[in-house]
């Protein structure tokens, strides 16, 4: 397995995004979709993992699975909030047996009755850990419009700057206007980072849905966006359309920009994704 690090020194990347199905029939349309999106040859994917490890059996063996039947790496999304130093150790040298050579370092969101998180805390305290098991290119998240749970705009950077400093590339949260990418590469670059940030983009596929994780994520909606949705709002097939018309626009932009790379996550279906590769004519079914 290639690690991304070397990926993204060897050009722009394109990689999807999935997470851990939960029942027999969401396995199969999961099993289907990334199937089908193997077939434009990803440099990588990756799997969500779900808060406080309530995925971990299903993270790590589609991960360890994939990883061993596909040409390109399936990267794992990893937090540490809720976990001990030794159920980290187990995963982690789980992947590193397996052949995995990529891991996302997250801290993961403090459990809600505000009971104690745990050992660790912060993703820049599960990189080392990470590092001490294996040879692995290790990721980090960056929000663009600041962590919702950052005192400050200055705060959060200083924050980001200390992980990245520690890791091989950061993934973002998806976001809706380019401005707010360029934002956070110009003034990472300022403070002396040269760390690559790879942007997420997200086909909305229920208004509702994308307003909820919008505001979870601590993102913001353009005026003109906020109105293309209002005009969707309870048509599947329009809300879709919008979805795929967006990410179209947003990508193309990203591009031109010169990102390293794009993100799409795909939410365990292939049919807007493979839309927005076609229109961005970024590859071609093998």
């Amino acid at each position: 397995m290639q690690r991304i690090d070397d990926l993204l020194r060897a050009g722009t990347t394109l990689s999807f995004e999935f997470f851990p199905p939960k029942t027999p029939e969401a396995l199969a349309t999961f099993r289907e979709a990334f199937g089908d999106l193997a077939t434009l040859a990803p440099d990588f994917a990756s799997m969500t993992y779900g808060a406080l490890g309530s995925t971990r059996t299903e993270t790590e063996g589609l991960v360890n699975g994939l990883n061993a039947d596909h040409a390109f790496p399936t990267m794992p999304h990893l937090t540490c909030v809720g976990h001990t130093r030794e159920q980290l150790v187990r995963l982690i040298t789980s992947y590193r047996d397996a052949g995995v050579k990529n891991i996302l370092a997250l801290a993961g969101d403090p459990p809600a009755d505000g009971s104690d998180p745990g050992e660790f805390v912060y993703a820049s305290e599960l990189i080392p850990l990470i590092r001490e098991i294996g040879d692995f290119a290790v990721g980090v998240a960056a929000f663009p419009e600041v962590h919702p749970r950052s005192a400050s705009h200055a705060e959060d950077r200083a924050r980001l700057l200390a992980k990245l400093d520690l890791a091989d590339f950061a993934l973002t949260q998806f976001f809706w206007e380019t401005r707010h990418y360029v934002q956070l590469v110009e003034e990472l670059e300022a403070l002396g980072s040269t760390t690559p940030v790879l942007p997420s983009v997200m086909p909305m596929v229920s208004v509702p849905g994308i307003r909820r994780m919008t505001t979870m994520n601590g993102a913001t909606f353009p005026p003109a966006l906020d109105e293309r949705m209002a005009a969707v709002d309870g048509d599947p097939e329009a809300t879709r359309a919008l979805g795929i018309d967006v990410a179209v626009e947003l990508s193309r932009e990203l591009l031109d920009y010169g990102v390293p790379g794009l993100h799409l996550c795909a939410m365990n279906r292939a049919a807007s994704v493979r839309k927005i590769t076609d229109r961005l004519g970024l590859r071609a079914a093998a």
